[in-house]
Parts: C-alpha cells; structure tokens; sequence
C-alpha cells in the first residue's frame, strides 16, 4: 500500500500544482468573478437566439436567423447527440474558466515529458512554463477559447503517437484516438492543421531514422496503428465535422463563384481566402526576436508607458495651443508597438529562460528527438513571416491543400511555442544526466553563453542604434505637429532597452546558476528550485503586463453582457419578425446586435460567402433594395453630434412577397449586379444553371394575392398564402442548400435561390399553408458514424489486448 502511494505521489502533486498555480493566475475565479473576453462577448450576442432556442424547446436548432441574416449555428454553437468525448472533455476541464484551460495545458505537456522519460520534477518545471508562454496566455484574455483548447491537447495528441513509435502500441493506440478525439472536439481546425504539420515532420525524421536502422517494418506497423486511431477519432467527432466541412463550402473559406470585385475590377480566381487576408497578420522578420525579448517590437498595440515622452511632448503641445481633443485623439492612436501586423495583443514571448536552453540542448541532445524538434521550430517561425518570407508562403497558399483556408498565418508559432520549451526541458534532463561528459557540458554552456548572451548584450549595447522605430504613419503625424516622432521613438527605444536588459540577466543568472551545478557549487534539487523561481518571475511577470485580474468583473457582466439600450426596447416593442441594421457597428465584424434582435451584421471568422459578397458590393454602399429585401425594417445610426437614434424603414418588402417578373442571369457575376437596378418588390434574378429550360419567368398581377407569416422558430417558419393565380413568392430568408425544405400543404416542393442569397418558390393558386424547415441530413448520418466509431473504439482494444494475451501464453 505504502508503496503504491509512493508511487502514484508525483502525479498527484503535480496535479496539485498545476491546479494551485492555475487558480493562482486567475485567483479572481475564486471571488466568483469571471473573465471579460472580447470574442466570448461577441460570441454571446450571436448565440443568444440559439442558447434561447435551446433553452425553451430542450433540442438543438442547428439555425440562427440573427446574424447575418441567417446561418447554421454550426459555426456558432450547436450540441451534437452522443458526444461522449465533450464529457470527457468536460470531465478533465473542472476548474472555472479560464483557469480550467492553463491547467489542461500543464497536464498536457507533462504527460508528453513523462513519455519521453523526463524526471516528474523536471517535467513540472517545463509544463508550467509550456502553460505560462504569453502568447498561450493572451489567447485565453481575448477570448480565442477554441483556439487555447486546441493547443492545449497538441501534446497529449503527440504523447500517444510517441508510444506507439516506443513499441507500446495498445496504450499508444487507446492514447492517439482519445487525444485526437478531444483535440478535434475543441472545434478549432487551423490548429489542428498546424499540429498536422508537427506530426508530418515528425513522421519524415522517422521514416528516415527507420531506414537508416533497418526497422522500416515498424515504422510501416506504427503509421498503420496510428491512422486507424485517428480515423476513430475522426469518426466520434464526425457529425460536427461533417457539418462544419459542408458548411466550410459555403462560407468564406470556400470558393467564390465570382470574377469580379465590388469595384468592377478583375478577381483572382481562389479557392479559399484572397493571399491578402491569409497574410495580412504576418509576423515581422525582425519581430521574431519577441520571443526572446518581450517588447523587442514595442509590446502590444496599447501598451502602456509610465513617465511618457509622448504624454509629456502632448501636454506640453497643448500648453502652446494644440486643441487639448486632438491630444487625446493622438495619444489613443499612439501605438507602442512598431511592426507591420496591424493589430497585436500581446508579443508572443517564450521566455529568455527558455530560449538559453534551448540552445544550450542544441549541443546536448543528439538523434531524431532533436532533428524533428529543430525542423519543426526553424518551419514555424518560417511559416509565420507570411508575406515577409513570400517565397515559401506563397508555394503554401498555391499548392499545399486547405492551407488557403486559414488566416493569421503568424498564429503557426504555436508549434514553436511547444517545440522550443520541449527540447529545452530535454536538454536540462541530459544536462544532470551522467552519460554526458562534464567537459562536453561545460563547453556547451560556454558557447551557449555566447550566443545568447552576447545577442542580448549586442541588443542593449547597440540595440537602440540598429532600429528607426517608426512607423509610417508616426511621420505623417509628425508632418503636421513637430516633434511627436522624437517622442514616440524615444518611449519605443526605453521599452527596448529595458526589456533587452531584463533578458541579458535573465540569461546571465542561468547561466551562473549552471555553471555553479556543474562545477558542483550546488546540487539538483537547488537548482530546480533556481528555475522554478526563474522561469515564474519570467514568464508571470511578462504576461501579467496583458492578462491579468483588471479583466475579470462580476459574474453577471459575463452571463449577461448586454444591457437593452432605450432604442433597442423601442425596437423590441415590435413583436414581428423582422431585421435590424446597426450603422453605429462595424456590421460585419458586430455580434452585440444580435442579442437583441435578428441582425443583418454579425461576428464570425467564418462568414456566408454570399453574403459577405452581398455586403461587399451592395449593403456597404447603401444599396436601400437590397436592405428592403432583407426585410431590414429597423435603421439604427448616429447623427454628425453622435447622438445614436433609429428609423423605421418604411420600404421593407416583409417576410415573403409576391414578384411577376423574374430575370434569368448567365452567372454570379451578372446575378449580384443586377441587385444594383433590381426592383426587389416586383421582380427577383435567378441564375440559369440551378432553373430547368421550362422555367416560368413571368407571373401575372395579383391586387387580392396575400402571403404572410404565422409562424416563427429559428428552425422552422410558416407562412400562409391565397392567390386567385399561381404565384412566386420570394422569401427574405437566406437560402441554403443543405438543410431547409420547403413544403406546400405537407408536400416537399422544390426552392430557389433568387436575388443572390434569397429562397423563392412558385406557390399554386388557392390557400395553402407553406413550411420551412431546416432538416439536415448530415446531423443523423454523422450520428451513425459517431455510435459506430465509440463502439470501434472500445471493441478494437480490447479485443487486440486479449489476442497479445493468447500470444504471450
């Protein structure tokens, strides 16, 4: 018994630590608060029809009508049946968020070093700082919560495939497909693309490792266990896979049917995002050295100087007659941060501590463990430079599969936010382990002291000398106010300096304390303490400089972040179903609208691509028509004094309506033009390629025709007709293929897609009663694949642990 506890000790202190440490960061959780995060808040407002809906009707509505006119809640949020892997999930995740996150990544990374044999106490070390890299925190302060749940299983992901390639193929089997289960439930797929990426150059290194030493049999038994195990995860994840993949293609990440621009010019043809918008977060060649040197870049977009030369420079301004507004204005649109990204949150340090051993592992670890570790952070930091390193991004973007699909591209430091802390904690394990000479290990610590060291002295030194710290638009300013260059350089070069200077001791003082251990001053343990002491004072105090407890607030600010504005509750007072465009909002990038109404704006990465097209060539110029058809009844805006106000629009064309005139266009192209002209009241544009060659065209006027709406849910609308003659009713609902069916008195009956993103149909003389509803087919055939998958998943192991049973006997 006493042994068995002695046993299961470590882990359980580790456990302990990691929980401790976790709630330690964000100790507010423990008052009740919770953290504000921006893209949660956005995130709010766009489900709150759905969370709403699910509330009231206990099942999902797979459709929200409030954002962007309409779409399927897929991308924003849906609950699948038989998600066994969510409550596991769940399960591992039982601290409050966001704390629940930083201790998934300690114990993520720790069971990753414990496979590859690292010392409990050692793998502590390196999981904390895995955990605390800034960039993994930031990410959890704005609320890319998909994103930090993606990370954090990277290394549980990679702990399974490493025990199969060590021959422990059941337990790495069971492992891969349980961690790629949850990787993949974390919904964030260009994260798990990037993790993709690690694992291919890991299997390269492998392969050629395996040739060398004659063992390509194993190599070939170890990929084959390794893809059934991922396809099983694949499989207990496949209902929201499959909708979000059929999804993907309708969305702005698939291919536009369009040529043109909104300006008429040339469109390059694609079949994923424009390479614009893939790079316009592209880190910064130079800026790389963020990782060592905190605000090498000057920090964050907003990062806050005490005892300012700016600040000083505009007071004094003032005091000689600048308009004390235009300083204001200034100092708000100051940024410290000086490179080419256009918006940065935080730098995404790693740590000097880190980089030090990092480099000093490059001299201790030897074979295929640091092969893939080095290739794998040297293709990161590569892969992030975007636009700045063209040659190989552009080879990505035009020939590597779904790599057009994702943006921010310098988001793939990620896997250098792991490999580096990896080897680094590697080579500290060779550095107390005796099969390495002293000799050897002193001669690395030399050269990395040099190198490190002398980097960081170079940059303190001369640092401020190598650099103009402007930026463009800094000299336009100082074109009209004289002087505000000098100022806003000189705030620049201090944070430069002072952070050079932090990470030149911090490497010192490893420095010092390894020396001292090797040259037997201090042992192990002393040591260990040395870099947990170091290596929290890094990284803690960095990331509290972005995270940190001024963004937490009261727990109701979170739960229910919107507070219904006069406007809003005069708008609300309107109990039909009907639109609402906020002009005080950036339309398409605004999910606090529709928490209170069915907005045609919303907040999403991955938006309608027709819809984004509608907006791009017609919405954002005005286009009154196209708001009509959209049943856009409400205009809320600001006068010249701010004063935010609302409009009844009294051109709305409603729920549904009756056309004559219906034109038959070639392409998109013409389709989305003829929306500039189009007098959606009386006549709609439909495509030729989704119409028959008998198409009717033409409707004959009807005063007495009626068609309105009696019935309204997220997922299913009713509407009631009478005509003395055939009609064609056209919807101002968005149309999508997959999922929504029309029936006429209980009758399936075919719809159209009219005026770019509208359903229409021909609805017979008489009364009828005319329902849509959204019935998604991939919802019950990736529930299927799901029960099947979970019953593989359990009989294969089992099964394959019985038969190497029978073997061994």
């Amino acid at each position: 018994m006493n042994f068995s506890i002695k046993k299961v000790a470590p882990y359980l202190i580790a456990i302990v630590t990691f929980m401790l440490v976790s709630v330690a960061y964000f100790s507010p959780v423990l008052e009740g608060k919770k953290i504000q995060q921006s893209d949660i808040t956005q995130f709010k407002g766009s489900s709150k029809e759905i969370v709403d809906f699910r509330k009231e009707n206990k099942t999902e509505p797979y459709w929200t009508n409030a954002t962007f006119g309409g779409m399927p809640a897929y991308a924003v949020s849906a609950y699948y049946s038989y998600d066994f892997i969510n409550k596991l999930d769940n399960l591992i995740r039982f601290l409050p968020r966001p704390a629940d996150y930083l201790f998934l990544y300690f114990l993520s990374f720790f069971i990753l070093l414990l496979v590859l044999k690292v010392e409990w106490k050692l793998a502590i070390i390196g999981s904390l700082g895995f955990g605390l890299s800034t960039y993994l925190v930031i990410i959890l302060g704005v609320g890319h919560n998909a994103k930090a749940h993606a990370i954090a299983y990277f290394p549980l992901v990679l702990s399974g495939i490493l025990l199969v390639f060590q021959r422990k193929y059941i337990l790495g089997f069971v492992l891969t497909a349980l961690a790629m289960a949850l990787e993949l439930s974390a919904s964030h797929i260009q994260m798990t693309y990037y993790l993709l990426f690690l694992v291919i150059i890991f299997g390269i290194v492998q392969l050629v490792e395996s040739i060398k030493q004659k063992e390509l049999p194993h190599f070939i038994k170890s990929v084959g266990i390794l893809v059934v195990a991922v396809i099983l995860a694949v499989g207990t994840n496949a209902t929201h896979l499959m909708a979000t993949s059929e999804y993907s293609k309708e969305s702005t990440r698939g291919k536009s049917e369009l040529t043109i621009n909104a300006d008429g010019s040339f469109k390059e043809a694609t079949s994923g995002l424009s390479k614009d918008y893939i790079t316009e977060y592209s880190y910064g060649i130079a800026e790389t050295f963020n990782l060592f040197i905190p605000r090498f870049m000057g920090g964050t977009s907003h990062e806050e100087v005490e005892n300012s030369e700016l600040q000083s420079f505009l007071q004094n301004a003032v005091n000689k007659g600048l308009d004390p507004k235009d300083a204001n204005y200034l100092m708000r649109i100051s940024s410290m941060y000086w490179g080419n990204q256009p918006i940065v949150a935080a730098p995404a340090y790693i740590g000097a501590f880190f980089i030090f051993l990092f480099v000093l592992a490059l001299f201790l670890v030897k074979g295929t463990l640091k092969n893939w570790l080095v290739a794998a952070t040297i293709f990161s930091i590569l892969m992030s430079w975007g636009k700045n390193f063209p040659v190989l991004t552009d080879f990505f973007i035009n020939y590597v599969p779904l790599y057009n699909k994702f943006r921010a591209v310098s988001s793939i430091q990620v896997i250098a936010e792991l490999t580096i802390p990896l080897l680094a904690i590697i080579g500290v394990s060779k550095l107390f382990s005796s099969e390495i000479k002293k000799e050897v290990k002193l001669n690395a610590l030399k050269y990395t002291t040099l190198i490190i060291g002398g980097l960081a002295l170079i940059f303190t030194i001369g640092g401020t000398g190598l650099f103009s710290f402007e930026t463009p638009i800094d000299v336009q300013i100082d074109e009209q106010i004289s002087g505000f260059l000098d100022a806003i350089t000189a705030d620049r070069r201090t944070l430069f300096f002072n952070d050079s200077v932090r990470s030149l001791v911090i490497v010192l003082i490893v420095a010092s304390v390894i020396w001292l251990f090797l040259k037997e001053k201090i042992n192990k343990n002393v040591v260990l303490i040395g870099f947990v002491v170091i290596l929290l004072f890094d990284l803690v105090n960095v990331d509290k400089r972005y995270v940190n407890n001024d963004f937490f607030v009261a727990a109701r600010k979170v739960d229910k972040p919107f507070q219904a504005s006069s406007i809003d509750k005069e708008i609300m007072n309107d109990k039909s179903y009907y639109r609402v465009a906020n002009f005080t909002k950036n339309i398409m990038a605004d999910g606090t609208t529709s928490y209170f109404h069915n907005s045609i704006g919303g907040y999403h990465a991955a938006k309608p691509r027709r819809y984004q097209e509608l907006y791009d060539f017609h919405i954002s110029k005005g286009n009154g028509e196209v708001l009509n058809m959209l049943n856009t009844k409400y205009l809320i805006g600001a006068n010249e004094e701010g004063e935010v106000g609302y409009e009844l629009n009294e051109g709305a064309n409603g729920n549904a309506w009756f056309v004559s005139k219906i034109a038959v266009v070639a392409n998109a192209n013409e389709e989305i033009t003829a929306l500039d002209s189009l007098n959606t009241k009386t006549s709609a544009v439909i495509e030729s390629s989704i119409i028959s060659s008998d198409f009717k065209t033409q409707y004959p006027l009807d005063s007495t025709a009626t068609i309105k709406l009696t019935l309204y849910k997220a997922n299913e609308l009713v509407y009631e007709s009478n005509s003395a003659q055939n009609q064609f009713a056209v919807f101002s609902e968005m149309y999508y293929k997959n999922g929504w069916n029309a029936y006429v008195d209980g009758k399936l009956t075919p719809h159209f897609r009219v005026n770019y993103v509208l359903r229409g149909m021909e609805i017979p003389a008489g009364t009828h009663k005319i329902e849509f509803k959204f019935e998604p087919a991939v919802i019950k055939k990736g529930n299927t694949i799901t029960l099947i998958s979970y019953f593989l998943l359990l009989l294969i192991p089992i099964g394959w642990f019985f038969v190497e049973k029978k073997k061994k006997k």
